[in-house]
């Protein structure tokens, strides 16, 4: 935009001094011609007062003085002074008019002598074209270089004015990519015209508003999370006054999980908004894969865990980083049969790490399972989408594949931080 603003003064600014100064030029060597045919006609006019006063010798003599080449056609057909062809012109004026002429390389001035001895006389007076715009050429150069001086002054001024107004605009565009990249604390100084403060403070407006709604969100969140305590502490005591103690100790435990899944939405609602922390995702891998090791060996499921040697820090708070491993593995355990193996590889790259959880069961049963609630197996759906997202969080990406057995490969890529 800054660029074709001052296009468009350059562009303007031509236009105008094109419209000055091409008339002006014009004018000038009018100006010229006409100044060069007033001092010729003078000095025309001049030898002309001693036609017919002097012998011939002398006025020979006052032709060769003169500054222009003078001729004098005398009436008996003799000529004096410079040798110049008798044209129609000189014919006309011999007749009694003083005449204006173009000739070959120039300009004639004739003025017609009456009452000299046997008739009239013509006084040439010969103008060449050089003599005619005489410091014409120099004052047109002194134009152009005028019209160019201007038209760059004119660019100069163009550009600091789009300076001007691109500055705060680049300033808002920038406040509007920190909004969407998740920096709610960005905020813009109104700045330039009118029109673009006006915006800043619109900018300032939405992005309180933002903030007001997400602060809202979240405390209602975990508002709805802490009602999920009393029936908790309830079913914990019906749990407890169970006579059989090991269902009691089977639903407690399934309980316990529950409880800490609410307490995780309540801190994540809490937290959400706020620099998320990072973590070591080769140690928080480890530790899930752990998890699921159990579950594996009650379903006869081979496994192959590949590490890279820690730690690995990651731009994923620990609790998400473990939620999605367990989303990826959980779907495993759920959409393959028993006894399907499974790999988990993590490793390092140059600007971040790669998480790949694949399997040897039957691949993903829709086109695009990471869509949310997409699911071919009856599930929620939600499994790829944590996953996804979390990622995303940390600007990262999810990549869906078929491992090398046939089944099903997720590919996570994490960007490592600086700790």
């Amino acid at each position: 935009m800054r660029r074709w603003l001052t296009l468009l003064v350059a562009a303007t600014t031509s236009l105008v001094l094109i419209a000055l100064l091409v008339p002006l030029a014009l004018l000038v060597r009018t100006v010229a011609v006409s100044g060069a045919v007033s001092e010729a006609e003078s000095e025309a006019e001049s030898v002309a007062i001693v036609v017919g006063a002097v012998d011939t010798e002398t006025l020979r003599l006052t032709a060769e003085q003169a500054e222009h080449p003078v001729t004098v056609f005398l009436p008996g057909g003799e000529v004096v002074g410079d040798p110049a062809p008798r044209s129609p012109a000189v014919e006309l004026a011999s007749r009694g008019r003083s005449v204006t002429a173009a000739a070959p390389g120039g300009r004639e001035i004739l003025v017609a002598v009456q009452g000299a001895p046997g008739g009239t006389a013509v006084v040439r007076v010969f103008l060449d074209d050089g003599r005619l715009t005489r410091g014409v050429p120099q004052v047109w150069a002194g134009l152009a270089a005028l019209g160019l001086a201007l038209v760059g002054l004119g660019v100069l001024v163009g550009d600091r004015l789009a300076r001007a107004v691109i500055r705060p605009i680049s300033a808002l565009a920038g406040v509007s990519h920190r909004l969407a990249a998740g920096d709610l604390s960005a905020r813009t100084v109104p700045d330039g015209p009118p029109e673009v403060q006006a915006v800043g403070v619109a900018l300032n407006h939405l992005a309180e508003r933002i903030t007001g709604l997400l602060a809202e969100e979240r405390e209602s969140a975990a508002d709805l999370s802490h009602r999920l305590r009393t029936p908790l502490t309830g079913l914990r005591l019906e749990v407890e006054s169970l006579a059989d103690p090991e269902e009691s100790a089977r639903i407690e435990a399934r309980v316990d999980a529950l409880e800490r899944a609410v307490t995780s939405v309540i801190t994540e609602a809490r937290r959400r908004g706020r620099e998320r922390a990072g973590c070591d995702a080769a140690a928080v891998t480890g530790a899930r894969v752990a998890f699921w090791s159990v579950l594996a060996e009650d379903q006869s499921r081979h496994f192959t865990l590949d590490l890279a040697p820690g730690p690995l820090p990651v731009g994923v708070a620990a609790d998400d980083l473990a939620a999605c491993v367990d989303a990826l593995l959980g779907n495993v355990f759920a959409h393959t049969p028993e006894g399907v193996s499974f790999s988990v590889r993590l490793e390092a790259t140059g600007s971040g790490a790669l998480l790949t959880v694949a399997d040897a069961g039957p691949g993903f049963a829709t086109p695009d399972p990471s869509q949310r609630g997409e699911s071919g197996a009856g599930s929620t759906g939600l499994g790829l989408d944590i996953a996804r997202r979390t990622a995303e969080s940390a600007g990262g990406s999810l990549s869906l594949r078929t491992s090398p057995e046939g089944g099903a490969s997720v590919v996570l890529f994490l960007p490592v931080v600086t700790p």
